[in-house]
């Protein structure tokens, strides 16, 4: 027997979500089909308001419902280091590990051949002007430490080495092909302590 048209197309938009099979995918459609037209409406409304609020931030690539995010408009931050990450998500890593207290740079992404994602696509040409307009004594790159992570790193280093006395890059501990946003409070509070310098 055929499947529903409608159903199909359901599972095939959350088959487009990172990690989700088609098994996963199914479940999830079916566990809608469960739900009642109420809880469905608000999953439909939280969906639709959060693509219309959330932005990035101006400043640094964050996201935020403000004008600013709430880490640039906070006046207690540490305004003497800056970490530069690849998404979003690994802003949330260092917060939650609660061991960080300075300022971040979102690139958006990372240099790859494979995706055809350059150097251009990335959020590099506000981190440079963040760079001339303000001194930060220390940059600490934190891409993830996969082959595209490090290209990305040395690109930047290599890029911003006119603007900042020291560049560091964070001491890996944390495996070589990992990704950031699956690495534990401590382990990231020690690759902190153990960073290296790259200039």
């Amino acid at each position: 027997m055929d499947k529903l048209k409608s159903l199909i197309r359901v599972e095939e938009n959350f088959n487009k979500f990172p990690s989700v099979g088609k098994k996963s995918a199914e479940r999830m459609a079916y566990a809608i089909l469960d739900m009642s037209k109420e809880d469905v409406e608000e999953l439909y409304n939280s969906i639709k308001d959060m693509k219309e609020k959330v932005h990035s931030c101006p400043i640094c690539g964050f996201l935020s419902e403000s004008e600013v995010c709430p880490i640039c408009g906070d006046p207690s931050r540490d305004t003497n280091t800056l970490v530069v990450v690849s998404y979003p998500r690994d802003v949330l890593v260092f917060e939650n590990a609660e061991t960080y207290n300075g300022l971040y740079h979102v690139l958006g992404g990372v240099i790859s051949i494979s995706k055809g994602k350059t150097i251009d696509d990335l959020n590099v040409d506000s981190l440079v002007k963040r760079l001339k307009e303000h001194k930060f004594n220390e940059v600490i790159l934190a891409t993830n430490p996969t082959i595209e992570g490090e290209t990305t790193a040395l690109y930047i280093a290599k890029l911003i080495s006119p603007f900042v006395d020291k560049i560091t890059r964070l001491a890996y501990g944390l495996q070589m092909g990992g990704n950031l946003d699956y690495t534990d409070s401590l382990t990231l509070s020690k690759a902190i302590e153990g960073r290296r310098e790259i200039k």
